[in-house]
């Protein structure tokens, strides 16, 4: 015989059988114990109350020793076998996802000691049946971190049950993802001899990069609408030439074989911003979110620390000011000079997470802020730090968006800096960033915060171009079929082009664009579409150019656009690192599942982005190659 099997029986022989006027008892003596538990938490009872000064220490170890000293080893290990499993019960955190709450362990009774003997004695305990309804409230991440080890969930704990203390047993509950991207599909193949112009408006966000790094990082693919290729290739610097005078930008074009459809090539665009030679100053209202869901510490905590570097690269010829928004929004910073760092820093680290999202209050009054703060030769600037999850007032992404267009005639820019998963709502980030003429990046990391806000402070604060939209016209003589890799969310109508009343994409100080076309030669074997058989011949204009490209953009607080035009010649060579943004548009495609690339695979990406890696100051591209590797082995 075991001494497993002589466990088993003396678990069970220490079992009572269930007697119900033992019951009946147990309750009637439960009754008692919690009127006289009750006395003396009010200093009724005869002994004093135990205090965290004054604790009875040693009497229940000294309970138990006396208890222990009359059993034998038998007796012994099953004792403490049983209370180990009574307070794994009692003590290990419950996981679960479903609707109904986890079911209290029942014990009929205890073993304690009387007070005022010191003697041991059993008494019966009330048996608790089911857990109320819990009421939720934020857990810190750093005790139980469900949202870095799985991307998408958020953990909370559950309310104490009354009479039990809160940290006896912290329930945790998993969450749901609830974020929301832009739900868009890829750019369908177009025939030049239907549809040969092609109009979009720029854009500088990078925050899909910093979502898909955060994904690969935790271990798991990113949604397909998070993944945007175009702010992915625009994540990283390319070596494009400068502006030569007084144009805010230069335009360069370039075309090269595509790596990924034998018989197609690519038609590379890039735009290159001006630096100016002296910043202007700044007026900045950080618009902080500081509701509940904030609590993570990639979340509000990382958002102070990520504004902390900032605050290293302004001087005193910038103003700074906060407004919060969590139930109710308000103003913790009057305009401030940026050189007084310790008063910002002091309101900056007095921020807690809680309550609901009241994110029109926040914005109405950040903008009433901007507005108080204007000065002559200033940029003004909202810097809306958030988790996205708008849930008081205006939430609808279109609403947010129609107010944020009536505000932006003010003269004050909007960026959106976003932070933490789980309830990342990208697409009102997206929206609120298009609409107040500014951009969005996403920040998971300090090394992230030192790019966006440090490395990149003046392009991301500094515009040097408004309303920048770019319309390509297709020869049909030289080319049969086109499709533009990626920039859905930001397709104009062919007659927005010329509308200086649509709103575009913005272009900061020393900003670069990337735009990339796949295109199909007239007489190419990789053609996708048959010619139509009663279709008129293709008429062209010169048999040397692929397409003609124009541009308009508007100076800063302008009301007319001004063009720009570059014919895309047959014979241009390619650009700079052109290689390396391919490598991860067909990555972004790769991740988007196009069936557009053939047999192109993320090994034909991480080649394609080693070879062309070139210049890497700061890492950007190596780290590219590693979450390359990250996600070839996640598929």
């Amino acid at each position: 015989m075991s001494d497993f099997d002589d466990l088993k029986r003396a678990l069970d022989a220490a079992t009572p059988a269930p007697d119900p006027d033992k019951r009946a008892q147990a309750i009637a003596q439960a009754a008692k114990n919690f009127a006289h538990l009750q006395k003396s938490s009010q200093g009724m009872a005869d002994d004093a109350r135990h205090t965290s000064e004054h604790p009875k220490r040693g009497l229940i170890f000294k309970g138990v020793q006396s208890m222990l000293n009359l059993l034998s080893n038998k007796a012994v290990l099953t004792a403490t076998t049983a209370v180990a499993a009574v307070g794994l019960v009692m003590v290990t955190p419950a996981l679960w996802t479903g609707d109904t709450p986890p079911m209290l362990p029942k014990p009929d009774q205890i073993v304690q000691q009387d007070p005022a003997t010191d003697a041991l004695e059993t008494v019966p305990v009330i048996i608790v049946e089911e857990i109320a309804e819990p009421l939720m409230e934020p857990i810190p991440m750093p005790m139980i971190a469900m949202d870095q080890a799985a991307p998408g969930l958020m953990a909370k704990r559950a309310a104490p049950v009354a009479g039990m203390a809160a940290h006896d047993t912290p329930q945790i509950l998993v969450e749901p993802n609830s974020e929301a991207f832009p739900e868009v599909e890829d750019n369908p193949i177009k025939v030049v001899a239907d549809e040969p112009v092609s109009t979009f408006s720029v854009d500088v966000d990078t925050a899909s990069w910093g979502v898909i790094r955060n994904s690969l990082n935790w271990g798991s693919l990113p949604p397909k609408d998070a993944v945007r290729i175009e702010e992915m290739v625009n994540y990283f610097p390319y070596d494009y030439p400068a502006p030569q005078g007084d144009t805010p930008f230069e335009t360069s074009v370039g075309v090269m074989d595509s790596p990924w459809r034998a018989g197609t090539q690519i038609v590379h665009i890039g735009l290159q911003g001006a630096m100016p030679a002296e910043r202007p100053p700044l007026n900045l209202v950080f618009l902080i979110d500081t509701s509940g869901s904030m609590e993570d510490p990639q979340k509000l905590p990382l958002l102070i620390q990520s504004f902390r570097l900032m605050l290293g690269q302004l001087d005193a010829d910038d103003q700074v000011s906060i407004v919060t928004y969590a139930g109710s929004a308000g103003r913790v910073l009057d305009p401030t000079p940026a050189s007084e760092r310790d008063t910002i820093m002091a309101a900056l680290e007095n921020l807690h997470a809680g309550g609901g999202t009241a994110g029109q209050e926040g914005l109405q009054q950040a903008y009433a802020t901007a507005a108080e703060m204007a000065r002559e030769g200033a940029i003004g600037r909202v810097i809306l730090a958030t988790d996205g999850d708008f849930n008081i007032g205006i939430h609808d992404p279109e609403a947010l968006e129609d107010y944020i267009a009536d505000q932006r005639d003010s003269g004050t820019y909007l960026s959106v800096l976003g932070f933490g998963r789980g309830n990342l709502d990208d697409a009102t980030m997206q929206a609120l960033a298009q609409a107040g003429n500014g951009n969005a990046s996403y920040i998971d990391t300090l090394s992230e915060a030192q790019k966006v806000l440090v490395d990149e402070l003046t392009g991301a604060l500094v515009p040097i171009a408004d309303d920048v939209k770019i319309q390509v016209e297709f020869n049909p003589a030289t080319v049969a079929e086109y499709r533009l890799i990626g920039y859905e969310t930001r397709a104009l109508n062919r007659e927005d082009f010329n509308n200086d009343k649509v709103d575009a994409g913005e272009i900061g100080a020393g900003h670069q664009v990337t735009a990339l076309y796949e295109i199909t030669p007239v007489g190419s074997d990789a053609r996708l579409t048959d010619p139509l058989r009663y279709g008129a011949a293709p008429q062209g204009g010169d048999a040397h150019e692929l397409g003609f490209l124009r541009l308009r953009y508007k100076a800063p607080g302008a009301d007319d656009s001004q063009l720009i035009e570059t014919p895309i010649l047959t014979d241009t060579a390619t650009l700079p690192d052109a290689n390396f943004a391919l490598a991860i548009a067909g990555f972004g495609q790769i991740l988007r599942g196009s069936d557009l690339i053939g047999s192109w695979n993320i090994g034909d990406a991480i080649d394609l982005a080693v070879q062309s890696r070139g210049k890497d100051a700061f890492g950007y591209r190596q780290e590219a190659v590693n979450l390359m590797r990250l996600a070839q082995s996640l598929q």
